[in-house]
């Protein structure tokens, strides 16, 4: 009887933290990490991360979306809605990237974080112009810098990547194609 009471109480504290998640990143409408979360809901991580899945799974199919990437999480619209989100918001569309940013991006997409020299070395190219481009276009930052000499910037991948391509997280990116070339 003890473990149906136990378990019926969590099930309440799981969808009251799920709903409180829920409010939290609507009302925020930005990418929230988990420890802000953590202190903001007075839970802890393990409940957070739970109710983080079990709001995903509620929000399939519906007109929104839950997005994580690497310690954020953001509510926001279904991809599949964003013709009708388009047409009602009718945004100015951002610039092409050119086929050079195209290749940069998913360099930096499937081995993520990585520096400047990695880069240009996977490439062949200098990149300089080419990361502040996308920098400036919010689709990669700084994750952190390298201890090594000169301490080089090591560069990531942002949540309006994942907002662009449609996908909840890094996991969906599809598997990178397989050329003898490649190499990590």
């Amino acid at each position: 009887m003890t473990s149906m009471v136990e378990s019926a109480t969590q099930v309440r504290d799981t969808a009251g933290l799920m709903a409180a998640l829920e409010a939290v990143l609507f009302t925020l409408n930005r990418p929230v990490t988990v420890l802000e979360l953590q202190d903001i809901l007075q839970s802890t991580l393990p409940d957070i991360e739970a109710a983080a899945v079990s709001l995903g799974q509620a929000l399939a199919g519906r007109g929104l979306f839950l997005q994580r990437h690497q310690d954020q999480l953001q509510l926001v619209t279904d991809p599949a809605q964003a013709d009708v989100v388009r047409r009602v918001l009718r945004p100015e569309y951002p610039s092409r990237l050119s086929p050079a940013a195209y290749e940069t991006l998913a360099i930096i997409a499937y081995r993520q974080p990585l520096t400047r020299a990695r880069i240009e070395e996977i490439r062949g190219v200098n990149c300089e112009a080419v990361l502040e481009s996308l920098e400036e276009k919010g689709l990669i930052e700084e994750t952190g810098r390298l201890e090594a000499p000169g301490t080089p910037r090591l560069f990531g991948t942002t949540m309006k990547f994942l907002q662009i391509l449609g996908l909840s997280s890094l996991d969906e990116l599809p598997p990178p194609p397989q050329s003898a070339s490649t190499s990590s």
